[in-house]
């Protein structure tokens, strides 16, 4: 998404959390639940999962009742591509750090992704597209495998995460105003529990609110694209049973 794309459309109230995300106390969220086996993680065994009649609970935002003031009201719909790069050490996933100076997630760890506009026929066009534009990766690198539920944050986006494999060998060329970094995390680090953190924050005003974190190195992933890793999980852990 271009810079004038920014200037031209109407900016809601700017929110930030009002806390340290990373620095909040936190329990292991595993619930005993077992890793997805790294053995199961393959395109093959990938392709046709979200086809599968759903089995498992999703889990929205934790904090969806704890919008942000001046975020209430009608959700904006947006799409994220969730692209796992087939590399030769098994599937990882692609992930963005936004530029510090944005007006919505500044300097959060996210999918590409944004708002979907009245020009995109499909929230998966908006994906596909706006991954184009923060990454500059070539649509014709990406198998779509299909689209989760929606996913509500406390920013007031209603967002569908759109799954696909991404064939390696692409160049990116990232949005320097959108997108300060690209990096890939191991699919199967992240499909994990016993890397999945529950935190806990307390507010100004008294409420709690609690979200997802799984750090990675230097990295520290929060908030929705936290909890979207964590509904993966689910969806691959019900629908990537051994053979």
């Amino acid at each position: 998404m271009s810079d004038s794309s920014y200037s031209a459309r109407p900016r809601r109230p700017l929110v930030r959390p009002g806390f340290d995300p990373a620095t909040q106390p936190w329990v292991v969220a595993n619930d005993s639940l077992p890793a997805v086996p790294a053995s199961l993680l393959t395109p093959d065994r990938l392709r046709g999962t979200l086809n599968q009649p759903s089995t498992w609970t999703l889990e929205l935002s934790r904090d969806n009742d704890l919008r942000y003031p001046g975020r209430e009201g009608t959700p904006v719909p947006a799409a994220v591509l969730i692209p796992l790069v087939t590399r030769d050490d098994g599937v990882h996933i692609m992930l963005t750090q936004r530029a510090a100076h944005l007006h919505d997630h500044a300097g959060q760890i996210s999918f590409p992704g944004g708002r979907i506009e009245t020009s995109d026929p499909t929230p998966v066009a908006a994906a596909l597209r706006e991954a184009q534009e923060e990454t500059g990766l070539p649509e014709d690198h990406v198998e779509v495998l299909g689209s989760m539920p929606p996913y509500l944050t406390a920013t007031g986006f209603s967002i569908i995460p759109v799954v696909s494999l991404v064939r390696p060998g692409f160049e990116l060329a990232p949005d320097a105003f959108e997108v300060a970094e690209v990096f890939e995390v191991p699919l199967s680090f992240l499909m994990d529990p016993a890397n999945h953190r529950l935190y806990e924050a307390r507010l100004d005003d008294g409420r709690v609110r609690n979200y997802y974190g799984m750090p990675y190195g230097k990295h520290f992933i929060w908030g929705a694209t936290a909890g979207m890793l964590r509904n993966l999980y689910h969806l691959l852990r019900h629908g990537l049973q051994p053979r």
